[in-house]
């Protein structure tokens, strides 16, 4: 209805302002649903707690609409809020999720041109999320980790920004997020706002959605703030979402650490019934699994039945009457509450460029983003073979004197093909966009507005069978981890679809990963998978192995 103005209210999923004047616009909810929130005696304030058409049918049936948005509309929303005036004094706290899988990071060296020199921050902490999807590759693998992630910051020129900490989490899981509350509590206190910063699918609502109910919001905020819309699908949320940090007192902090030390004393026979269900399914989810709790629960009135005696008795000729069920009032915060507080913020994800996800449709995305741990797959091949990642990427093995192993990490709904490098073109031809490679779909009109791969020649020398040289990138579809003999010289050709990155990333972030092997399968290139056990965090273990 173009002739109802936009509302002023925000969606509490994405943040954009909700209306109904225009479908493909964000914040759209459909006419008739608006004049029913908005009919009654509070008018567009019944619009509280809404969430728009698309967040609704992201949560509720796993689908994307379309939105017309200008392709900087991200970069201007989160650049406007990292401008404002100082507050309190000081500058934000610029809390950056990373997601590993896309080291280096695409949008990290950006950060500075969103910046004003008015209004500088006052601190940088990196974030490495999705640390749950990556197997162990061998003892140490955290540590490898995390100096990956401290050289990509060293990398990215970021001297204007002092950096507080990296970390390692999984806002999924809730690994690491304990140590990630309690690092913030020390370091940062409550000195300032804090924003949390990212590309598009780094898991940057999931990580609000978890700090919303910890200790690192105001107690009541989980029955005040709704959480954000989390969505596998590039670009979810679209404004500024926002809660209240507690103001970590020596009292607080020290009541947070006792349930801390209480809780690392527990083992899983220990749990309640509903605690080691949830367990059991993070643990088929991640590799690594914690557990995030709150010290400071807002003790909640019991809840007062009310009822007329005169509506329980009714004669044989009368049917029972319904009284119509109260609206539920939103709860809200007082002012004395947020006159002085200081604020998380959830902000948009910056679009990535060059990236292959931009070139897929919705359930393609679903397909490559990887929700569960990666399962890495090895396989030995001679020159003269190639490797197919779905229809998305190719490594063509030309030159070398020996065999060498490749390793794939990528989500495990995407097909990894083995052929020779005589056959590859024709295998392409044939089955891209069908259901071998699976990935575009929709045959051969899909394929003919998809972009061709282009090639780029690779050179590498071994450093042991023990020991990955380096990773071809293949853009976000996921990367494959080069192993050779020793002093062994590769002439390799990898493709990526035209527009997007192809990179070579040296040194590989899991060196050891063709160690997670069983058996080689007869008369086949491939190993048997292998799956090494999950890791649960801040709980005892009892003994058994």
């Amino acid at each position: 209805d173009p002739s109802i103005p936009p509302s002023g209210v925000s969606c509490s999923g994405c943040g954009a302002e909700l209306q109904c004047c225009d479908s493909e616009a964000p914040g759209f909810v459909p006419a008739e649903k608006y004049r029913t929130l908005t009919d009654g005696p509070t008018g567009v304030t019944g619009l509280q707690n809404a969430v728009c058409q698309r967040c609704w049918l992201l949560c509720h049936h796993g689908q994307a609409l379309g939105l017309r948005l200008p392709p900087e509309q991200h970069r201007m929303v989160v650049s406007a809020a990292l401008r404002r005036p100082l507050r309190h004094g000081r500058g934000p706290l610029l809390l950056y999720i990373l997601d590993l899988l896309e080291l280096p990071d695409p949008v990290l060296p950006q950060l500075q041109g969103l910046m004003s020199p008015d209004v500088p921050a006052a601190g940088l902490l990196v974030v490495g999320n999705k640390v749950d999807l990556l197997p162990a590759d061998g003892p140490g693998h955290l540590g490898r980790l995390r100096e990956r992630l401290a050289a990509a910051c060293a990398q990215a020129g970021l001297r204007e920004f002092p950096l507080v900490d990296v970390r390692l989490v999984s806002a999924k899981t809730g690994f690491g997020l304990e140590g990630l509350i309690s690092r913030l509590q020390r370091s940062w206190k409550c000195a300032g706002d804090v924003y949390l910063l990212g590309a598009t699918n780094s898991g940057k609502s999931t990580l609000f959605n978890s700090l919303l109910h910890s200790d690192y919001c105001k107690s009541r905020a989980p029955d005040v703030v709704n959480r954000a819309t989390v969505s596998p699908w590039p670009g979810t949320t679209l404004n500024l979402l926002k809660f209240p940090i507690i103001n970590p007192t020596c009292d607080r902090i020290f009541r947070r650490q006792e349930r801390l030390k209480e809780e690392a004393t527990k083992t899983e026979d220990q749990l309640s019934s509903e605690e080691r269900k949830s367990l059991n399914h993070l643990k088929k989810q991640g590799y690594l699994v914690g557990e995030v709790g709150r010290t400071f629960q807002r003790q909640k009135s019991s809840t007062v039945v009310e009822f007329d005696p005169d509506m329980l008795s009714y004669s044989i000729d009368e049917e029972p009457k319904h009284t119509p069920k109260k609206h539920e009032e939103r709860e809200e915060f007082t002012y004395n509450e947020v006159k002085d507080a200081r604020w998380c913020f959830d902000t948009p994800g910056i679009i990535k460029e060059n990236c292959v996800l931009n070139l897929l449709t919705e359930k393609e995305v679903k397909l490559v983003l990887p929700t569960h741990a990666i399962i890495p797959r090895t396989f030995i091949l001679k020159p003269g073979m190639a490797l197919f990642l779905a229809a998305l990427g190719r490594v063509d093995y030309l030159k070398g004197e020996k065999p060498a192993w490749f390793s794939v990490v990528a989500s495990n709904l995407l097909p990894v093909h083995i052929t020779a490098l005589s056959n590859a073109d024709a295998v392409y031809e044939k089955h891209a966009g069908g259901e071998l490679l699976k990935v575009p779909m929709g045959g051969e009109e899909r394929m003919k507005e998809f972009p061709p791969l282009v090639p780029q020649d690779i050179t590498l020398k071994g450093i042991g069978i023990t020991e990955a040289v380096a990773d071809i990138k293949l853009s976000s579809a996921g990367w494959v981890a080069v192993t050779a003999h020793e002093e062994e010289e590769l002439l390799l050709r990898a493709y990526t679809p035209q527009g997007t990155t192809l990179m070579v990333r040296e040194p590989p972030l899991l060196p050891y990963i063709s160690a997670i092997r069983g058996a080689r399968i007869a008369h086949s290139a491939a190993y048997r998978t292998k799956k090494p056990p999950s890791l649960v965090e801040n709980l005892r273990t009892t003994g058994r192995r």
